[in-house]
C-alpha cells in the first residue's frame, strides 16, 4: 500500500498510537454506550443527525492506516454510513426480561471487533425496547478519550453545536510540547531506571522525548519536580500485586455487562455534605462496599483486603475536548473492600483520594502510554502490563448533564457507558450522574464474574445503609 498524501493524512498521538494497538485476545479497546429514548426514533432520523451532526468532527471520517512508525488517520473515500449506523432487534430468549436481552446484546457487541479497514466506530439502532429505542455505540478508545466522547455526545443531540473549526496550522492534539514540559522533562535517567525501563528500547525512547538539553539544570522549581516524580516513580514500581480474589486472574475473553436504577444525587450530595467528603467519596465507597459484599457472598472473604482500580485523570482543559484524542493520566486508587462500617469506608476511601491529588503518578501513567505508543506490540504489552499486574479493575466516574436531553425528538431517559480494560484486568465500573441521578454501570469477563448484576444490586442497598447510618450520627459527629 502507497503510503498516505499529506493532504489527506494526519499522524496519530503517540497515546491515541498505544491504545489502537493495546487490543489483545481477551480485551478490546472499545467505549461501549448505551441510550435509552423514549418515544422511539427512526432509523433515517439517526442517520440524519448523525450525517448533521458526527461527521463534522473528521474523526468519525477517518480510517487509521498503520505503518512502521505508527499510525495516520486517513479519509475513508469509501465512507457508508449504511456501514456505520446499523438497525436492528434484539433476540429475546425465553425468560428473559427486555432489559436482560439488551445487556445480552450490549456484551456480544463488546466482543466484536471493529472493521480496520473503516472508521472505527458504530451506532446500533434497537427498535421496541422499552416502549422507545435503544442505541448502543461502539467507538474505539484510540478516537477519543471519555470526556472528549461525552462532549461529542452532548453536541449531537437537539440544540447540539458543532465542533469549533480548528485554525489551519493548529496541531491536532498539541501533543509535543504538552508531553515535554508537563511530563517528560522531570524524568530524569534514575526515574527511569528506578521503573526498570532500561531494556527494549525503553531508555533511549524516553531519552529522546525528554529533551535531556532542556533538563533540569538551572530550575531549583523543576529539580522539586524532578524529585516528586521520581519519589512517585518509585512508590508506582514498588506496589505490590493487587489482592488474590476471585476477581483477579485470566479473563476469557467474553464480556458481559449491567447497570442499575438511578440513586438521586440530591442525596449523595447530602451524605457527602454531612460526612465533610465529596460525591466521589461517597460513590466510590459505596462500590467498594458492593464488591465487597460480593465476595463475601461467593466465599471469597474481604476482611483485610483491599483492591486497586486504576481511574482515568483527566489532564485537558475541557474547553478542548472537543479536539477528541487521549489525554488522560491513570491513577491507583485503593478500594477498601475488607471495612463493613460504611463511615469508616467513606473516610477511608476520602485518605486514599487525598493522597492521590498531589500525586505525580497519572502523568507518569500518561508518559508510559505515550513510550509505549512508540514500542513494537510484543514490548508494547509487557510494559502496560505493568498496570494489569497492579490493580483488578478500571473505573470512570463522568458528571453528565443535570437536565434530560432530547435526541431526534425523544427523550434520553437514562444512559451509560462501559470503559475498556486492558492486560488481563476483568473488571470495569462505570459511574455517571445525569438528569438528577447517578448510576452505577459494570463491564466484567464472564469467566471471572458471570453476573455483574449480583454486583451492581447491592450499590443501592450500601447507599441506603450509609444514608441511615449517616442520618443516626449525633450533631457534630457527621462532619468531623
Amino acid at each position: 500500500m502507497s503510503a498516505p498524501s499529506p493532504l489527506t493524512s494526519q499522524r496519530m498521538s503517540r497515546v491515541d498510537t498505544a491504545w489502537l494497538r493495546m487490543d489483545n485476545d481477551v480485551n478490546l479497546m472499545m467505549i461501549v454506550g448505551v441510550w435509552l429514548l423514549r418515544p422511539g426514533i427512526t432509523h433515517a432520523a439517526l442517520c440524519e443527525r448523525v450525517q448533521d451532526k458526527l461527521l463534522k468532527y473528521e474523526r468519525f471520517r477517518q480510517k487509521v492506516v498503520q505503518d512502521p512508525m505508527g499510525a495516520s488517520w486517513v479519509e475513508d473515500e469509501a465512507f457508508d454510513i449504511e456501514r456505520h449506523v446499523l438497525h436492528h432487534k434484539v433476540r429475546r430468549k425465553t425468560g428473559q426480561t427486555e432489559r436482560e436481552a439488551l445487556q445480552a446484546e450490549v456484551g456480544e457487541l463488546a466482543n466484536t471487533p471493529l472493521d480496520p479497514d473503516h472508521p472505527l466506530w458504530q451506532f446500533h439502532l434497537i427498535d421496541n425496547y422499552e416502549g422507545g429505542s435503544a442505541l448502543v455505540a461502539r467507538v474505539h478508545h484510540c478516537i477519543g478519550d471519555g470526556i472528549a466522547l461525552i462532549s461529542v455526545m452532548l453536541s449531537i443531540t437537539d440544540g447540539g453545536t458543532d465542533p469549533p473549526k480548528r485554525k489551519k496550522r493548529e496541531q491536532p492534539e498539541g501533543e509535543g510540547d504538552w508531553l515535554s514540559d508537563a511530563v517528560m522533562k522531570p524524568l530524569t535517567d534514575l526515574a527511569t531506571k528506578a521503573i526498570g525501563m532500561y531494556g527494549g528500547g525503553v531508555a533511549k525512547s524516553m531519552e529522546m522525548l525528554s529533551n535531556p538539553q532542556q533538563g533540569l539544570a538551572g530550575s531549583v522549581e523543576m529539580a522539586r519536580t524532578g524529585a516528586k516524580v521520581l519519589g512517585d516513580v518509585g512508590a508506582m514500581a514498588m506496589m505490590p500485586d493487587d489482592s488474590a480474589t476471585i476477581l483477579k486472574g485470566k479473563p476469557l475473553g467474553q464480556k458481559v455487562v449491567a447497570w442499575g436504577e438511578p440513586i438521586p444525587l440530591d442525596q449523595v450530595k447530602a451524605i457527602g455534605k454531612a460526612l465533610n467528603c465529596s460525591i466521589n467519596d461517597v460513590l466510590l465507597a459505596c462500590v467498594a462496599g458492593a464488591i465487597g459484599e460480593y465476595l463475601r457472598d461467593h466465599g471469597d472473604e474481604p476482611d483485610g483486603k483491599e483492591i486497586r482500580a486504576m481511574v482515568p485523570v483527566n489532564l485537558r482543559p475541557l474547553e478542548k475536548a472537543w479536539q477528541l484524542g487521549n489525554r488522560f493520566g491513570l491513577a491507583p486508587l485503593v478500594l477498601p473492600i475488607g471495612i463493613s462500617n460504611p463511615i469508616e469506608r467513606v473516610y477511608a476511601v476520602r485518605r486514599r483520594m487525598t493522597e492521590l491529588k498531589d500525586s505525580y503518578q497519572p502523568l507518569l501513567a500518561f508518559a508510559v502510554l505515550s513510550v509505549a505508543g512508540l514500542l513494537i506490540k510484543p514490548v508494547q504489552d509487557a510494559l502496560l502490563g505493568l498496570f494489569a499486574k497492579k490493580a483488578t479493575a478500571v473505573m470512570t466516574n463522568v458528571p453528565g448533564p443535570a437536565v434530560p436531553l432530547k435526541f431526534c425528538g425523544a427523550t434520553l431517559r437514562q444512559t451509560m457507558f462501559w470503559v475498556p480494560a486492558s492486560g488481563d484486568i476483568g473488571v470495569g465500573v462505570s459511574i455517571l450522574s445525569y438528569g438528577g441521578g447517578v448510576q452505577f454501570g459494570l463491564i466484567t469477563d464472564k469467566k471471572l464474574c458471570p453476573d455483574p448484576q449480583a454486583i451492581i444490586d447491592r450499590f443501592e442497598p450500601e447507599f441506603e445503609k450509609l444514608l441511615v447510618v449517616t442520618m443516626m450520627l449525633p450533631w457534630g459527629e457527621a462532619a468531623a
